[in-house]
This record gives C-alpha cells, structure tokens and sequence, in this order.
C-alpha cells in the first residue's frame, strides 16, 4: 500500500495497535510537566529525568520555592538536560508569570481562554510554539495538537504534507482530519514520538516500521 492520501485516522489506529497506549506526558503534577516541557528543548528526555530527579531532590518542584531560587544555582541543579543556563533563564521567566499574573495558581491559569493563555506563553521569552503547546495540552489539558520534530519529519516523508510546511500548517493539518479531542491529541503526539524515536529520526529506519507501508512508491522523499 503506497497511499500519500491515507487518513490520519487511519495512521492512529495504526500506531496505536502497534504500540498500544502510551500513557504520556510522564510527570506527577501541571508544575511538574510544565518544567520538563521546557526543559526537553533541544535534549532526550532521559536528559530531562535527570534534571527533574535533582528539582525533587532539592525540592524545587514547588513554584514559590521556584520563584525564590537564584537562576545561577536553578542551572546547576537542571545541567543534565542541557543548555542549562539558558534553560535556567527560560524557565525563570515562565515561573515568573505564573506567579506574577496568576499568583502561582496553575489551576486558575489553566481555566483561562486557550487562545488567550497561548498568546501569554508565547509572548514568555523562550516559549515556543511546541513548548507552548505541549504545556496546554499535556499539563493544561487544553484543546491544542502539538508538532514536534517527528511530527514534521513523520508526514512530510510520507508525503502528506509538503516539505516547506512550518508548524502551524502541520498542526491545522492534524486539527482538520482527527477527532477534536484532548486525550485523542495527547495520545497521536505520543505514538507519533514513539515512532519517531524508534524509526523517523534523522536518519531513517524503514524496515519493521508500521507506517512504512504508506511511503510513497519511489521511497522516502528528502528535500536536499
């Protein structure tokens, strides 16, 4: 089967028979996966285990001991996940307008216009749109499709959608085809991942992939 025009749908009934429920985002708390969305820019998420284990064992996992903490010693504690310092800054500022503009309540944040909240953490310096994104759906349970390099990677080589698509064209393309559901968006991204990882990474590894029956006839499509 060699389909560029396969359904969405269809690609997630396929993953998810292949590897089941994925049971994402990891984390115990909003804080707590807020952080990790942060801190997952640009490392593995092993890396970002690490640094979460050293804010539990300084028990940072709290906001105002957060908002209290030097970002200079903030860095030391998260140096497993890389670009510490600046990841340090990133999440200082994302700390600081919680506590500035909800008075450290993520619930009351989170009950906020989803437009509205994302307009706020993209205007955060150092929030993107993943970032953004990944904390409104996966620590806010809020409406929003997150695209993430595997994403973009997983459907323009399959050809469903072009090479020069940016982030918001591959979300709408997502949004247009697939259930309007939190949980059916928090599962997608996460199977998604999981095959990304594990086969659609930046080198590709075709064989024994389950979406692999869907490239098209002439093979993966690389842009250079």
């Amino acid at each position: 089967m060699t389909d560029s025009n396969v359904s969405l749908n269809t690609v997630f009934e396929n993953l998810l028979e292949f590897y089941g429920p994925q049971n994402w985002w990891p984390g115990d708390s909003p804080l707590e996966i807020m952080i990790g969305a942060v801190l997952t820019q640009n490392t593995s998420w092993k890396n970002v285990e690490k640094a979460i284990a050293n804010l539990k064992e300084a028990d940072l996992l709290h906001l105002g001991r957060l908002h209290e903490t030097r970002p200079e010693e903030l860095a030391e504690i998260i140096r497993p996940s890389g670009y510490y310092r600046l990841k340090a800054k990133r999440l200082a500022n994302l700390i600081d307008h919680v506590m500035t503009r909800y008075d450290g309540d993520v619930e009351w944040m989170f009950s906020h216009d989803l437009a509205t909240l994302r307009e706020e953490l993209l205007g955060i310096n150092g929030i993107g749109p993943e970032t953004a994104d990944s904390i409104l759906l996966y620590a806010g349970n809020l409406r929003t499709f997150v695209v993430d390099a595997y994403t973009a990677r997983v459907l323009k080589r399959h050809g469903w959608i072009d090479w020069e698509a940016d982030y918001h064209q591959i979300q709408d393309h997502f949004v247009s085809q697939v259930p309007a559901e939190v949980e059916h968006y928090n599962e997608f991204h996460a199977l998604i991942v999981r095959v990304g990882n594990q086969f659609c990474s930046k080198k590709p590894k075709c064989e024994g992939c389950p979406l692999q029956c869907y490239l098209p006839e002439s093979g993966i499509s690389e842009p250079f």
